[in-house]
């Protein structure tokens, strides 16, 4: 679709950059050219994605632990990536979320989702930007959001609440940086099913199988989930040239799915309360796991 060398010359920070979205993201923007820096939170997962990722493309990518919980560790670890170099772009992708019936919910589970979605990205957004600022240089902003910011979603109000602040953010933002020459979008995509988020908004129980199989296949007017070239191809005509009048959209990528039914989760209201009950019990497995792979 793209010339080779369409972001030839870009350096881009791409978060959550090791697994899933955030690194089918970094394969096309390597592709086409760019420099790409990934932060996450698991070094051996990013240090893993890195040496895939640069065997593939034979592009240059780099990797920086960051927990963008953390606003002070955001603050040195962007101070570094300046100082190899000025940033052309970064992409809001880290995220976190879990299905759950709001009145089961904690204040620390609401904050676990809020943290790192709401204020990490804010903290990201505004530590690069007021770089660009200070530096007088210009900067694209991407941010991955949900449909939900426009039709809300039961089941993951901390997610579509922290979304919807990112959505304002974007636009807020498009307005305030335009004169800096600082832009900024938002790709809201449908179904791109990662083994990571699958394992809690997807939770291979019995109960949930045909809910989400109906909530992500028979009410899409395509029929289909997303595939990542897709998103990629979407995310690398945002992130180049040539578009630099495209400032504060939020561009849905879902097949129609949005238009045409309620929110994502909407088919979950059918569930009893032992369903939630081995929900949660699985949500609670797949959060151990991963801990474990963290230690």
């Amino acid at each position: 679709m793209f010339d080779k060398s369409l972001l030839e010359g870009k350096r881009i920070l791409v978060t959550g950059g090791g697994s899933g979205l955030g690194k089918e993201m970094s394969k096309h923007f390597l592709t086409y050219g760019a420099e790409v820096i990934i932060c996450g939170r698991r070094d051996e997962v990013l240090q893993k994605a890195a040496k895939e990722l640069a065997d593939e493309t034979k592009g240059k990518v780099t990797a920086h632990s960051l927990d963008i919980r953390d606003s002070l560790a955001i603050e040195e670890t962007i101070n570094n990536v300046f100082d190899e170099g000025p940033l052309d772009g970064l992409v809001n992708n880290a995220a976190g979320n879990f299905i759950s019936r709001t009145n089961d919910l904690s204040p620390n589970g609401f904050n676990a989702i809020a943290s790192i979605v709401f204020h990490g990205t804010f903290n990201m957004t505004n530590t690069v930007g007021k770089k660009w600022i200070e530096l007088k240089q210009p900067g694209t902003i991407l941010s991955i959001t949900t449909t939900w910011v426009w039709t809300g979603s039961p089941f993951v109000v901390p997610s579509a609440m922290s979304k919807s602040g990112i959505n304002a953010m974007t636009k807020s933002l498009a307005v305030e940086w335009g004169p800096h020459n600082i832009r900024l979008n938002c790709i809201a995509p449908g179904p791109f099913p990662t083994e990571g988020a699958w394992s809690r908004l997807s939770p291979d129980t019995e109960a949930t199988e045909g809910a989400m199989d109906q909530s992500s296949m028979s009410s899409n007017p395509m029929g289909r989930v997303g595939e990542m070239n897709e998103l990629g191809n979407l995310a690398t005509f945002l992130m180049a040239d040539g578009c630099d009048y495209l400032t504060g959209q939020t561009i849905a990528i879902d097949g129609g799915a949005y238009l045409s039914a309620g929110g994502t989760f909407s088919s979950l209201g059918k569930l009893k309360d032992e369903d939630w009950t081995n929900i949660r019990e699985t949500i609670k497995k797949s959060n151990e796991k991963d801990k474990k792979m963290r230690s």
